[in-house]
């Protein structure tokens, strides 16, 4: 129980129960405690606390720097997002173009079959020889033609043949019916040929280019096999 003296003057009663002292060590120099157990406590205990400041401050940095790489790399993405799709439309339409450059290439490649085979077969035709007729039986891969005409004797007639095979343009001439008769009060022999249109191998292939430097139509735009040697169209193919 607590007692109060409210009058002047007084006497404090003494209490009566045990005094409680506590007194902290003095840390003047030279009064330093002398526990190691005390001052590797508190030795932690700073430590801690600058370990967690350091700590602090590295995370705090370290965020900031990566919101700036985070913000850059969502800028870089939306750029490269626009990008991609203008590549992506770029080669849609390249497709697109190489599509139909494919197909006006397929349908161009036919356009000079005849005159390879004209210009063959009348460079190919010996002398005292003449064409009556020159027709196409059948068509695609294996273009096949007819040759109707009139030779002075036979030895022209084989001739003619094997200056046909000779073409790189040309293949598998046969000869299918020859006769003798009267034209104009002369003996002539009238003969029926038929061959294939073939492409000649790459490798013998001579290109030429359709216009020349300046726009202007460069010569030999047909194309032909170019003769060198002995006989009509050997030598080295040319191609439009």
């Amino acid at each position: 129980m607590i007692e109060v003296n409210l009058l002047p003057g007084g006497r404090k009663r003494a209490s009566r129960g045990p005094k409680l002292s506590l007194k902290l060590p003095s840390l003047s120099a030279g009064a330093l405690p002398k526990d190691p157990w005390l001052l590797g406590s508190a030795a932690a205990v700073v430590a801690v606390v600058a370990g967690a400041a350091y700590l602090y401050w590295s995370v705090s940095s370290r965020q900031s720097e990566l919101e700036v790489l985070v913000a850059a790399a969502v800028a870089d993405s939306a750029r490269y997002a626009d990008l991609i799709e203008q590549a992506n439309r770029m080669t849609a339409r390249r497709d697109s173009i190489a599509q139909r450059v494919a197909i006006i290439q397929e349908i161009d490649g036919d356009r000079y079959v005849w005159p390879h085979i004209l210009d063959e077969v009348a460079r190919a035709l010996p002398d005292y020889t003449w064409l009556d007729e020159l027709v196409q039986v059948s068509g695609g891969a294996n273009l096949r033609f007819r040759i109707l005409g009139k030779a002075g004797n036979n030895l022209a007639v084989t001739r003619f043949m094997e200056n046909l095979e000779a073409s790189f343009f040309i293949r598998g001439v046969e000869l299918i019916s020859t006769e003798q008769m009267v034209e104009e009060g002369r003996m002539v022999n009238q003969f029926h040929l038929e061959a294939f249109y073939e492409r000649p191998p790459v490798e013998l292939l001579e290109t030429v280019p359709l216009f020349g430097e300046e726009g202007a139509p460069a010569a030999d735009t047909v194309g032909r096999a170019n003769p060198s040697g002995s006989g009509p169209g050997r030598g080295v193919a040319s191609w439009p």
